[in-house]
């Protein structure tokens, strides 16, 4: 029984550095602008809940980096990441810099991501991110 269960720990183990991972190449994505990649990794059901309770999908996040939006940074932390078979829920802080309309920005948000497992690996298909207000 003991080998069972350091087997599914082990699994469990796997499956969370696989996410995490996972978040990583999304955040990297944003911050090169990358947005072939986002068109060909995000889920095609992924909607992202912005900040202002704004809703967009794969298709807007990917039109709006062709369009020029950019960040120097875009890094998540504290991340922390809970297993539901098949399915993952990831929170932490994305710190995100940039400009935007010639004014340099930094901010924070807290964030859900929502993962599945899909036969490629773990796919984020829902975002959710609300500003944290100024320290």
């Amino acid at each position: 029984m003991a080998m069972g269960i350091a087997s599914a720990s082990a699994d469990e183990a796997g499956d969370v550095a696989a996410v995490l991972r996972a978040e990583k190449d999304v955040c990297a994505a944003y911050e090169r602008g990358d947005a072939d990649w986002l068109a060909t990794h995000l889920d095609p059901t992924f909607t992202l809940t912005g900040s202002t309770g704004t809703l967009t999908t794969r298709e807007q996040e990917v039109a709006d980096l062709r369009g020029g939006t950019r960040y120097q940074v875009f890094r998540n932390r504290d991340s922390r990441v809970r297993l539901y078979g098949d399915a993952a829920v990831v929170t932490g802080i994305t710190h995100v810099e940039g400009q935007a309309q010639g004014q340099p920005y930094a901010l924070d948000f807290q964030f859900t991501d929502t993962y599945v497992r899909r036969p490629q690996g773990w796919v984020i298909v829902a975002s959710h991110a609300s500003r944290k207000p100024a320290p």
